[in-house]
């Protein structure tokens, strides 16, 4: 049976409230890619979901299989047919609202932070249209257990191999094929760990088997939803109130951050990544080694009790931000975090060096009447590094006695 490819939509909203270029390349999410030239796809809830953009709309198509298909199927297997669902049955303009976190207005949040953070005001600029997209839970544990001491380039690679070879497929564009994210139960089976470090995912291996092996057989994903800020609940739950904002977050961001740290290779880091873009709890802030030179740069850490990061630090630069940023201090940092990305902007930099260089002026009669001290200036170039050949989303390598000793304390 033949694909039928669904037809464009277009939802009005600017490149100032949203970016799609920026917003899914800057570290959030690993699986979307570029299946055409200017457009993005991802095969997400059940769907491929294509994306382009312009000034002032967000195209975009869903197509669906049209059967069931096994996880998970052979990357090669003959292509679902893949069909536009009813305008009845069909909820993917809900889901991009929801998914892109439409709803407040980020041009409003924009001009707030940067009245109270002259930092934010000279950076943000340039990188506006950055939203925190609302992924789903297991699949932001996952990813982010993935960038454990990794870089974006290479996370990607790993989560792409994960949906190829545990996802269900949904069907191909141009021939190639897209999977949805595996269940924590795709993952948990015999033998995954030994396949995974063949696949060169190293030690995380191990970590992606156990915490999938603890969220399918105990945990389940309903307690992943539980821990879900309710002012941001999963797609189709309506929200809830979730509290006043205090120094170290919500009562409920702080839990959901401490149940994280039980799972296997998840550190201060990868939780609050997690709570922050799987979650829905905004005043998350994740503190990587990237954010820790922010930190230094432009916020005065570095120096005293602050002068190298421990958990206390990380805790202090945390609280220091949600002090500047308030409620929404995650999706701030992030803006910043992505300027300073330098895959947004390869650029050549001009080093000067100046030289003085004596004149000697005469007159026609050899008579010499003045000396004049010329500045000459040398530039030179060289070209800077893409920010995807760097690991710029190093995990925070904190005292891990100090991990281990909250642990205990929840025991």
């Amino acid at each position: 049976m033949a694909a039928r490819v669904a037809e464009w939509h277009k939802l009005p909203v600017s490149l100032k409230e949203l970016c799609i270029n920026t917003t899914l390349r800057c570290g959030q999410s690993f699986r979307w890619r570029k299946s055409a030239e200017d457009e993005w796809s991802c095969a997400i809830h059940g769907r491929i979901l294509s994306l382009k953009q312009d000034a002032e709309h967000l195209h975009y198509r869903a197509t669906f299989p049209s059967t069931t298909l096994p996880t998970p199927p052979p990357s090669n297997a003959p292509s679902a047919a893949v069909s536009e669902a009813s305008s009845e049955d069909d909820d993917t303009l809900a889901y991009i609202k929801h998914y892109f976190n439409l709803g407040p207005s980020s041009v409003e949040l924009y001009d707030q932070w940067a009245a109270a953070d002259a930092n934010f005001k000279k950076r943000a600029p340039k990188f506006t249209g950055v939203r925190i997209l609302r992924q789903d839970p297991w699949e932001a544990l996952i990813g982010f257990i993935c960038s454990s001491n990794n870089n974006i380039s290479r996370i990607s690679g790993m989560v792409h191999n994960l949906c190829l070879h545990y996802g269900p497929l949904i069907g191909h564009i141009g021939g190639t094929p897209y999977h949805d994210f595996p269940t924590p139960e795709a993952l948990a089976k015999e033998g995954v760990q030994e396949k995974l470090m063949k696949l060169g995912f190293g030690y995380r291996a191990k970590y992606i088997y156990k915490t999938a092996k603890i969220v399918a057989e105990d945990k389940g994903l309903a307690w992943l939803d539980w821990l879900a800020n309710p002012e941001m609940p999963p797609f189709g739950t309506e929200p809830k109130p979730a509290g006043e904002l205090v120094e170290g977050g919500r009562e409920g961001y702080r839990h959901a951050h401490e149940e994280l740290l039980f799972l296997s290779g998840v550190g201060p880091k990868v939780a609050d990544c997690v709570a922050l873009f799987g979650l829905g709890w905004s005043e998350s802030v994740p503190v990587d080694t990237h954010v820790w030179q922010i930190a230094q740069r432009d916020y005065k850490f570095g120096k005293g009790k602050h002068s190298s990061l421990t958990k206390a630090t990380y805790d202090a630069v945390a609280n220091h931000f949600r002090k500047i940023w308030g409620k929404e201090a995650g999706w701030a940092h992030s803006v910043l975090f992505t300027a300073d990305l330098k895959a947004f902007s390869e650029r050549l930099v001009a080093k000067t060096e100046v030289k003085e260089e004596v004149v000697v002026k005469e007159e026609a009669n050899g008579v010499k009447i003045e000396q004049e001290i010329v500045k000459k200036e040398k530039v030179s170039k060289k070209r800077v590094k893409r920010a995807d050949e760097e690991d710029e989303h190093q995990i925070i390598k904190v005292e891990e006695k100090v991990v281990k000793r909250s642990r205990r304390r929840k025991v």
